[in-house]
């Protein structure tokens, strides 16, 4: 078992920065692929990004790429979202999530832990 706490989520202006943290408890993140995921109000999750067991692989939403960097620190066991030239659009509850398999996927329903979520809400 693995326990996931996000934080970062606020309010920010179009074109502003963020960075979520992903804290994890319980076993190591070298574990698991590490994604995160958002939801907008009416609209299904989606991924976002996602960072490989080891570190060394990293995949992104087209909508976010060039924008957002994930990254891992194991010495913490947290995981970061950095989130630059924010846009209205990007505004949701960002939730981090573990994947146990042995290929890193996007794919919503295979991650089996998740976070309560963090919002993030960028005005115009």
């Amino acid at each position: 078992q693995v326990q996931l706490v996000e934080s970062g989520g606020g309010l920010v202006q179009a074109g502003g920065s963020l960075r979520l943290s992903c804290a994890a408890s319980g076993r190591t993140l070298s574990s698991y692929t590490m994604g995160w995921f958002r939801q907008a109000p009416g609209n299904e999750r989606e991924f976002v990004a996602l960072i490989s067991k080891s570190g060394r692989s990293t995949y992104y939403a087209d909508s976010v790429k060039g924008r957002f960097t994930i990254s891992s620190d194991n010495a913490k066991n947290t995981v970061y979202l950095q989130m630059n030239s924010l846009k209205p659009e990007d505004t949701a509850v960002y939730y981090c999530a573990a994947d146990s398999g042995i290929v890193a996927v996007t794919t919503r329903s295979k991650y089996d832990y998740w976070g309560q979520g963090t919002q993030v809400t960028v005005s115009s």
